[in-house]
């Protein structure tokens, strides 16, 4: 590595490692203040100290800032870069000594590029390590508060999950009602109860929820086990003799973060997670799943088009002005977001002509050959 690259690396890794600190530091501020009394409460139930429960909650939320960012703060920290040394004509004299633009900026191409690499890598395998932590807000730190359930449908046995409200803490659902499907009526068609807790599947056992205090049907401990398609699907006290009499056990594919979280869990959740919801009978995540998939793999070569798009703009109008590089960042930010985001609407939302693959792949197939055309000044 010569002095230049040196040079170059570490300009721009200052650069971004300022602004992802500033970035994260104003959002610390602003969240931390507006949920200042929340820590404070959390921090006597724990017996812990206000800093540390916010130490903790931030680190979490630093990881997922980061994963979001990261594109954006790259283009800005190479933009600013370039900027910085073309206002102390020290591109012009590297120029002057027959070195070409395309090599002085390699390095911040090669940081660029490890940058995209490394968000990936956060996404897919520490993201979903910390799901736990960053599916709370700063109203539930510890998952014990109540959130509004949102009934979903179990699609393979057609039983419909609904309840009260949920609590993360537990994975428990406060007075479930669950619908049961004409196949699954035999003893009537709601199972309601005080709780249910989520049991995932353990030693052979399918997972669903434990409902306890079982009010409706009454005497079920004295009835058979319910199967469909000769698979179990309501669990009873008479077969099972783990069952207290007043409990039973529904089956299901639903786990608790895919029934509490819903989108949340979509997008705290690797692609190879993602990848398995597709294939889980009792759930339909839809075109939404699809296009999150494919937009995981096109990511980091939008993370690197969105830089080829930028730079070029800076390189080939030698300008020494950071007010005016800031107002291009802007720029091509919105114009790229914008379409990013507009094609995976339309994926996302069932039309016909734009499939959940062409959408996620189509800001490529309109940025790259403008990045082409603009970045002659890379190859002078």
């Amino acid at each position: 590595m010569r002095i230049i690259d040196r040079y170059m690396l570490r300009q721009f890794m200052q650069v971004f490692l300022i602004c992802f600190a500033s970035l994260t530091g104003l959002y610390i501020v602003i969240d931390g203040f507006g949920n200042l009394e929340e820590f404070i409460e959390y921090a006597k139930l724990k017996h812990a100290s206000v800093l540390a429960v916010m130490g903790q909650y931030y680190a979490y939320r630093a990881v997922s800032f980061f994963e979001a960012t990261s594109g954006v703060l790259t283009l800005i920290s190479a933009m600013f870069t370039v900027t910085w040394i073309q206002r102390h004509n020290e591109l012009t004299a590297l120029q002057a000594a027959g070195v070409p633009k395309g090599r002085v900026v390699r390095p911040v191409l090669i940081a660029v590029v490890a940058i995209a690499a490394l968000s990936a890598a956060n996404r897919e395998l520490v993201i979903p390590r910390c799901r736990e932590h960053l599916a709370y807000n700063a109203q539930d730190l510890g998952g014990a508060s109540a959130r509004k359930m949102t009934l979903i449908r179990d699609l393979e046995t057609d039983v419909l999950l609904d309840g009260n409200s949920t609590y993360a803490n537990k994975q428990r659902i406060s007075e479930p009602r669950f619908v049961l499907p004409t196949a699954l009526d035999r003893y009537g068609r709601k199972l309601v109860a005080k709780n249910a807790y989520y049991l995932p599947p353990e030693d052979g056992k399918p997972g669903g929820y434990l409902l306890t205090e079982v009010e409706q049907p009454a005497g079920l401990e004295n009835e058979k086990s319910l199967t469909l398609g000769g698979k179990p699907v309501i669990l009873t006290p008479h077969d099972e003799t783990w069952l207290k009499p007043d409990e039973c056990f529904v089956v299901s594919g639903v786990s608790f973060e895919q029934l509490a979280a819903g989108g949340t869990w979509r997008k705290l959740s690797s692609t190879w997670e993602l990848k398995k919801s597709l294939e889980n009978p009792s759930l339909d995540y839809g075109e939404n799943a699809r296009v999150a998939i494919h937009s995981r793999v096109v990511q980091p070569l939008l993370d690197v088009t969105l830089l080829f798009l930028g730079l070029p703009l800076i390189l080939s109008r030698e300008n020494r002005n950071m007010f005016l590089a800031i107002g291009l960042c802007v720029g091509v930010v919105v114009i790229f977001m914008s379409v990013v985001l507009g094609s995976q609407f339309l994926g996302a939302n069932y039309f016909d002509f734009v499939s959940p693959a062409f959408a996620a792949w189509l800001p490529l197939m309109i940025f790259v050959p403008w990045a082409a055309a603009v970045s002659d000044p890379l190859r002078e």
